[in-house]
């Protein structure tokens, strides 16, 4: 039944693309993203970036029962007092601002949600962590980011009594496409994921129902969808408590 589908709310890119005779600025993200959601059970709504404030991002999470913070563009180096390196992007700094109004919401109200990617990253920024600007700096190779939209393959393995291994396991084949990470860990974050470099690959939010990020990209895998169908658990037990039964 529909009334038992939750509203996960996934944050967009905002970017120059080009359709047909347009080429204008627009909000997107890959299908793959919605529909692991519609897979696991959710529903989905897209969130663009917009101006926002703490009261709009309360209001936009009133009406969803979850979140992902999707992957994409570097997150500004200055949210973390840090100068850009050579390699970052442009920063994106309204969707920067929007990512960081949500989460704060979404943590204050306890709203289950699950970052992907630059999400994984954004959330230990908004929590008031560091990143590491460029990986092959620190590990040497291109193993995470060999660029051409080339996802990689690397080995993660996860600490067995998190909140993640309860969902996917002791260790899990990581779909790669980054080449910053979390650096100096926020307070209140726990890593629960590293690759064999020390890299790390998840983060969660103990205190909370369902609040989990990785740095991979879990949409990627078509045949395991088991962290978007935790997130969608978790978003209907959230609504079940907040909004009782339809």
């Amino acid at each position: 039944m529909s009334a038992s589908r939750p509203l996960i709310g996934l944050t967009t890119y905002l970017e120059q693309a080009q359709t047909g005779v347009w080429d204008v600025q627009a909000a997107f993200l890959p299908k793959v993203y919605f529909e692991a959601v519609n897979r696991a059970g959710g529903i989905a709504v897209l969130l663009p970036p917009q101006p926002v404030d703490a009261a709009i991002a309360d209001r936009v999470l009133e009406g969803l029962d979850g979140l992902i913070i999707s992957g994409g563009k570097d997150v500004d180096p200055a949210r973390y007092g840090q100068v850009a390196h050579a390699a970052t992007d442009e920063p994106r700094r309204d969707r920067d601002a929007w990512e960081d109004a949500l989460l704060t919401s979404a943590i204050a109200r306890n709203l289950p949600f699950l970052g992907i990617c630059r999400g994984a990253q954004m959330l230990n920024v908004t929590l008031g962590g560091t990143l590491h600007q460029h990986l092959p700096d620190l590990v040497g190779s291109e193993r995470y980011n060999v660029g051409g939209g080339v996802f990689v393959d690397n080995d993660v393995i996860v600490d067995a009594d998190s909140h993640i291994a309860g969902l996917i396991g002791g260790a899990v084949i990581g779909k790669s496409y980054h080449h910053q990470s979390i650096d100096r860990v926020a307070d209140g974050l726990i890593v629960t994921a590293r690759t064999d470099d020390g890299t790390i690959q998840a983060v969660e939010l103990p205190d909370l129902s369902f609040g989990v990020a990785v740095q991979w990209h879990p949409e990627q895998d078509f045949d395991d969808i088991r962290l978007f169908e935790g997130l969608v658990s978790a978003a209907r037990d959230h609504s079940a408590m907040t909004k009782g039964s339809l």
